[in-house]
């Protein structure tokens, strides 16, 4: 099974500083979509793993992320694309969970549920915490430089973290992975 994982926030959609709180504030990055689909035609599974504490901040409710993610599949299955399963962390950052990434815990979940070895599993992402979390889980890494992305490139050089290709979008990424 040729398996990828994604972030959400940042990678799929435009991510924002105040938390994407509804659907009408989920909106994809331009090419985002499309490579999804590109990715199910050939041959991958796609997996979301999204750290979403905005559920335990009171900022949206389970059927609003749900309703987030209906649209999600909305817009990608008029493209022919689809994700095969979204996983997501509900906790706080104080909450001491095992799945809020930079922890493994929800990449190690997603590995078990499809077994598959994480170690040739992709794991692309925008964050300092999605890098660690794919180096906590050993999974390959990619970072896209959306979202959080510059930032985050900018740390991972100064942090001399070993070399993680970067992206400049999901597109891109998923244009060398092809």
């Amino acid at each position: 099974m040729k398996l990828i994982v994604l972030d959400r926030d940042g990678v799929i959609n435009h991510d924002s500083d105040y938390y994407i709180k509804s659907p009408e504030e989920w909106r994809p990055i331009e090419g985002s979509l499309e490579a999804i689909a590109r990715l199910n035609h050939g041959g991958y599974t796609v997996v979301v793993a999204s750290n979403q504490s905005g559920l335990a901040r009171g900022y949206f409710d389970i059927e609003t992320l749900s309703a987030m993610h209906k649209k999600m599949d909305e817009l990608l299955d008029k493209i022919g694309g689809h994700i095969d399963a979204i996983f997501y962390c509900p906790h706080g950052p104080d909450d001491g969970c095992d799945c809020r990434k930079p922890k493994p815990g929800m990449l190690l979940e997603i590995g078990q549920r499809f077994n598959v070895s994480l170690q040739e599993v992709v794991f692309i992402g925008d964050s300092v915490s999605d890098m660690k979390a794919a180096k906590n889980a050993n999974a390959q890494a990619i970072l896209v430089r959306t979202g959080k992305g510059i930032k985050a490139e900018k740390i991972l050089k100064a942090e001399c973290e070993e070399t993680v290709p970067v992206y400049d979008d999901l597109a891109a990424a998923v244009s060398a992975i092809l």
